[in-house]
């Protein structure tokens, strides 16, 4: 178990594939009992091979964990090109928001990005996300229609916003 930040009660780890039913569970509860966004774990094949689909593409995945080592938190770095990644599967637990979680979560995406020469990350969140919406732009991300895109990108959630940072 890493250890912690003294001020806190969560710390970001590297994903690990003991973390893989927590993810998932957080993931989906997020999505379908507190948005009510019916989106299937069918749907969202990348959640059942992390490995394959973030980390051995030259991506990164990483966990927010609680004292117990459950999964408080998530987010993902899906590398597309060599300058172009895509940011996925980025939730908090309800009780840890506002508590610097996320943006723990984000700045080891970023630095992770960074290192990796990564110049554009995209994304999309469901349009009812108004807070989520709030987080991307104080973040830097602009929103962009989905012809602005510099990739191909396809979506669960058809009722989505699309946004965009570039590094």
């Amino acid at each position: 178990m890493p250890a912690f930040k003294q001020d806190n009660k969560w710390n970001i780890v590297d994903y690990r594939p003991e973390f893989k039913d927590g993810v998932i569970d957080l993931i989906l509860t997020i999505q379908n009992i507190e948005a009510g966004l019916d989106i299937s774990i069918e749907q969202q094949p990348d959640l059942l091979a992390i490995e394959s689909n973030y980390l051995k593409t030259g991506g990164g995945f990483w966990v927010a964990v609680d004292e117990s080592a459950d999964v408080i938190g998530s987010i993902g770095l899906q590398r597309e090109t060599e300058a172009v990644a895509v940011l996925k599967k980025f939730f908090v637990k309800d009780g840890y928001r506002g508590a610097g979680v996320a943006a723990g979560l984000f700045d080891k995406l970023l630095a992770f990005a960074d290192q990796k020469g990564v110049k554009t990350i995209i994304l999309d969140t469901p349009s009812v996300a108004s807070r989520s919406h709030a987080f991307y732009r104080k973040k830097g991300f602009r929103q962009i229609d989905k012809s602005e895109a510099p990739i191909v990108y396809d979506y669960p959630d058809r009722d989505s916003l699309l946004f965009c940072l570039d590094l």
